[in-house]
């Protein structure tokens, strides 16, 4: 593989000593909402956010005051958004059925789907309030039937902010809480004086949000990491470096720490990539913060050839791949590692990630190689049953799993068959040796 590298991000080791600082104050952290609860909860909502009031959870009368607050326009624009993830999320629920099979005479297998219990849905917005995350977790764990959802979301500029509070509220969130961070990652699944901890926590984040879930795994489920957003794009020269380059800002502004590489096989569009970004940052709004991801976290890579382009790709992993080319099809039927796929010049990144439908909750850091992001199916258990109806079952069922069990040396397994062998066969198994079925019984 002969892949040239006209920009880089910055190297591997600085990013590894980041991600170590995260670490450590991700567990001290954790380590004191843990003891202190609603007390540890309080200061560091005060530290970080300047936040402070009797109670983080907001009342029904608060949340119909502040939703009040939202214009006809942007309530009508958030209800759509939200439909359109709604419907999707009922397409896929109604994808999972419930099964039952006979698998032999008298064998009775089968499994239901139930939801989780409880759930913590995280919503970003310190930086920027992320309206549509409230969509992707919260309205997404109604449809699948989770009884008691959760939510919890930062102030924006010292105060709830409304649209956010509306979208959650719409989605069908039980609880609403103005709290942001570790704090509110803390809180949901430690559980506190006046939290009583979840299930399962939800939703995106920034490096330390993403930290906590991951140091929290094990306590409560996750849905995946999914911590500062990355974006790839893999194009040829059937586009320009206009669409390249706006792709690539255009999620380079969440964070100074949000990946973003091209993949192409011009040397040409690469180029005019890297001089089309450096005139759009020029112009954009958001450049303070696009510019030091592109610095320190873009990369632009030459291939040879479009399977030179996939491989790499797949390596990657990247969270948003945006492809345009004059094979999408063929990416695909052949891209194995990502969170979501964008085909095409008419479709995009923001599209997924506001009002398209799909989940804009997906993996990051390469776990795309063994999960895909936030969907109905991630507030559901699958869990199995069996019945056998029938002696005859029972008895030859039994036989079987006697000398098995023996096989593997575990004499009480075994005797659990023996005993519906003997009821259920009317064979007399003495106890640690292995059930065999006579011709009569059979």
């Amino acid at each position: 593989m002969t892949i040239t590298y006209l920009k880089r991000s910055k190297p591997e080791a600085e990013k590894v000593e980041d991600d170590a600082k995260v670490r450590d104050v991700v567990a001290a952290t954790l380590a004191d909402i843990e003891a202190r609860g609603d007390a540890a909860v309080r200061e560091l909502a005060v530290k970080f956010d300047d936040y402070d009031r009797d109670s983080y959870r907001l009342s029904e009368a608060e949340i119909e005051a502040i939703v009040a607050k939202v214009s006809p326009r942007d309530m009508a624009d958030i209800r759509f958004a939200q439909e359109q993830v709604v419907n999707f999320a009922r397409a896929q629920r109604d994808s999972m059925k419930d099964i039952e099979v006979e698998t032999l005479p008298g064998v009775i297998l089968g499994h239901k789907n139930i939801p989780v219990q409880s759930v913590g849905c995280y919503v970003p917005g310190g930086k920027f309030p992320m309206v549509a995350s409230a969509h992707m977790s919260v309205a997404t764990a109604k449809v699948a039937g989770v009884p008691r959802i959760v939510a919890a979301t930062p102030p924006f500029n010292g105060e709830p902010n409304p649209a956010v509070i509306a979208a959650m509220h719409i989605g069908g969130a039980h609880e609403i809480y103005v709290l942001g961070g570790i704090q509110a990652i803390g809180a949901m699944a430690l559980g506190t004086e006046s939290i009583d901890p979840v299930h399962l926590l939800v939703g995106p984040g920034n490096a330390f949000v993403a930290e906590a879930k991951r140091q929290l795994f094990g306590r409560v489920g996750i849905d995946l990491f999914a911590g500062p957003t990355e974006t790839m794009v893999i194009a040829d020269e059937t586009v320009d470096a206009e669409m390249c380059a706006t792709d690539l800002l255009g999620q380079a502004e969440h964070g100074y720490n949000s990946p973003a590489c091209l993949i192409t096989n011009s040397r040409r569009l690469a180029e005019e990539t890297l001089v089309e970004i450096d005139r759009i940052l020029e112009i954009l709004p958001t450049a303070n913060t696009a510019s030091v991801s592109w610095r320190d976290f873009g990369d632009v890579i030459l291939c040879d050839d479009h399977d030179e382009m996939l491989a790499v790709a797949n390596d990657m992993a990247y969270e948003h791949v945006q492809v345009m080319t004059d094979r999408d099809d063929w990416y695909l039927e052949n891209m194995t590692s990502y969170g979501a796929l964008f085909l095409g010049p008419r479709t995009n990144v923001a599209n997924g990630d506001k009002v398209i439908g799909t989940n804009h909750t997906l993996p990051t850091k390469k776990a795309g190689r063994y999960t895909g992001g936030l969907w109905v199916g991630k507030y559901l258990k699958t869990h199995s049953y069996q019945r056998i109806t029938t002696d005859e079952a029972a008895a030859m069922i039994g036989a079987y799993g006697s000398r098995l069990c023996l096989l593997e040396g575990f004499v009480g397994h075994a005797e659990q068959c023996n005993l519906r062998v003997r009821r259920y066969g009317g064979v007399n198994v003495p106890y640690g040796e292995a059930a065999e079925l006579t011709e009569a019984a059979q």
